[in-house]
């Protein structure tokens, strides 16, 4: 439940009792809310439809804990699609756009919300730590996997265990800067993380990945640079850009395998002038989290597999 006060604490209370209600809260994920609609909320792999329809009074007045009765004063993140609250915790928001000059100003007549649940599991990375290690240098290391299948909770304990060092392996802290585009790896609240990344870690929060890395590498002198969910024409070259410098790289994309990297136009780039030495595979076969293999870029080959 510790995940979920913070939460709590904004819903109705008529939805609230609805989710405290059921079992495994400790493994919540996701809670939805469409107006006039059930609500419907993820547990692990299951999918639960309550029998609680949501208003659209509900939705208003979600939006009115968040924003401390001030929505005006969210426009910047609402126009985004969301907002982070207390905990770390992300609100996406669906409604009509507004236009202006042919950018989003801002959302209005809201119609449904997302509320992801922001969790840190620390040490879910220790065990990786030595693969994506040599000679105490960090290898530059993806993730690939689906959605919801753990790979930015990993993300975000590889870099608290970097960030921290790790004594077992006589590893020391090293300096990392993570470009949290999204605000899911870090959390942020007003600009502080509300997950443990590290000591030695800075967060360029709300930052566009392509913009983060190059304001990174210009003014932070990072030895490794986290970033999330990779994917268009922009950030691979400013990944090169990164590679070139001397910056160590750890991100992740969407997909099922390391077939997934190769077959994707976009990122040829980044395949043909070698960037990665370790790729991460994950699923939720076993449960979230669950690593299916290790590769190797170099060997091409895995180096250990479940």
């Amino acid at each position: 439940m510790k995940y979920t006060k913070d939460i709590l604490e904004i819903l109705p209370i008529h939805i609230r009792e609805t989710i405290k209600n059921l079992k495994n809260l400790d493994y919540i994920q996701e809670i939805r809310l469409k107006v006039n609609k059930p609500l419907i909320i993820q547990i692990g792999n299951d999918e639960i439809i309550t029998p609680t329809i949501v208003s659209s009074q509900d939705l208003k007045l979600i939006l009115q804990y968040i924003s401390n009765y001030s929505i005006y004063a969210y426009e910047e993140e609402i126009k985004q699609g969301y907002i982070t609250i207390k905990g770390g915790h992300r609100i996406g928001i669906c409604g009509s756009c507004v236009i202006e000059n042919n950018t989003i100003k801002t959302i209005k007549s809201i119609g449904s919300l997302n509320i992801r649940i922001c969790k840190e599991i620390i040490g879910c990375s220790d065990k990786l730590i030595p693969f994506i290690l040599k000679d105490k240098r960090v290898l530059n290391t993806i993730i690939i996997s689906p959605p919801r299948c753990g790979k930015t909770t990993l993300l975000r304990d590889i870099t608290r265990n970097l960030s921290e060092g790790m004594k077992d392996i006589n590893l020391e802290g090293k300096k990392i800067s993570v470009i949290d585009e999204r605000s899911e790896i870090c959390g942020c609240y007003n600009g502080v993380p509300q997950m443990n990344v590290g000591i030695h870690t800075d967060v360029f929060d709300n930052c566009p990945k392509a913009d983060g890395i190059m304001m990174a590498i210009r003014s932070m002198s990072p030895e490794i640079i986290v970033c999330d969910e990779i994917g268009t024409y922009k950030d691979m070259e400013s990944i090169l850009m990164a590679l070139n410098s001397g910056v160590n790289l750890i991100t992740s994309i969407h997909g099922f395998g390391i077939e997934d990297l190769y077959n994707r136009i976009v990122y040829k780039d980044i395949i043909e002038n070698n960037v990665f030495n370790i790729a991460i595979v994950l699923s939720s076969r076993n449960g979230v989290g669950t690593i299916e293999y290790i590769y190797d870029f170099e060997k091409k080959d895995k180096l250990w597999r479940r």
